[in-house]
């Protein structure tokens, strides 16, 4: 029988699928769009209240401080934001887990077991 011919003949692997637009990457999108855009009102905000506390303003201080952690929050927020999307579409893959050091310095405690190459045939 010549290889690639049979009723088992074909691919070993199913081709690759494509990312498809679901609802929850648009959400996700939406809401990187509404942190960046507060990040932006917020920054401005603490340009502004930063003028007025330099003009004598006591009170412009407390909202330039709020301001400020308002919109690190926020930039924050949308980075985390952006690195789901990212891989909810497939341009990016979650890190594979790191496997090579232990708390207790001994650098081979975590690493998986490796099964024998070639199955029960070779192993006999």
């Amino acid at each position: 029988m010549a290889h690639g011919a049979g009723k088992r003949a074909g691919a070993r692997r199913a081709a690759k699928q494509k990312p498809k637009l679901r609802p929850a990457t648009f959400v996700l999108a939406t809401a990187v769009v509404l942190c960046v855009a507060a990040w932006g009102y917020l920054v401005w905000a603490a340009i502004e209240f930063g003028s007025t506390a330099r003009g004598g303003d006591d009170a412009s201080w407390i909202y330039l401080g709020t301001a400020s952690l308002g919109a690190v929050a926020c930039l924050f927020t949308g980075l985390m934001l952006i690195a789901r999307l990212l891989r909810a579409l497939g341009l990016i893959e979650r890190p594979a887990p790191d496997y090579t050091t232990d708390f207790s310095g001994d650098t081979t405690a975590n690493l998986p077991a490796v099964p024998p190459q070639g199955g029960r045939r070779r192993a006999s």
